[in-house]
């Protein structure tokens, strides 16, 4: 069993920056690409971000220049840097990774979601 454990949500003004993070655990022999995704009330989940197990990194257009996604592989951890927050981030955050199970298998996984608030 693989569990994903995420925080670091929380409410912040206009302008403000969070950090969130994204942890694995369980019985993982390597996690290969990681995304960040959000869920905004009423809307669809989007992509947000993405790292891939040597390190590259892809944005959506609407985080480009404001967030940064890394990893730290020693930790099965995954950070998302938000910064120059707006109201439109406003979401219920949530890390996916694809790794290799202790079976073999290549599985997917998602966190539970933790909620980003921007408001004055």
């Amino acid at each position: 069993q693989v569990q994903l454990v995420e925080s670091g949500g929380g409410l912040v003004q206009p302008g403000g920056s969070l950090a969130l993070s994204c942890r694995a655990s369980g019985s993982i022999v390597t996690i290969y690409t990681v995304g960040w995704f959000r869920q905004a009330p009423g809307k669809q989940r989007e992509w947000v971000a993405q790292i891939s197990s040597e390190g590259f990194t892809n944005y959506a257009d609407s985080a480009k220049g404001r967030f940064t996604i890394s990893r730290d592989n020693a930790k099965n951890t995954v950070y998302l840097q938000m910064t120059s927050l707006i109201p439109d981030d406003t979401a219920v955050y949530y890390c996916n990774i694809a790794y290799l199970y202790s079976d073999a298998q290549t599985k997917n996984a998602w966190g539970q979601g933790t909620q980003v608030t921007v408001s004055s």
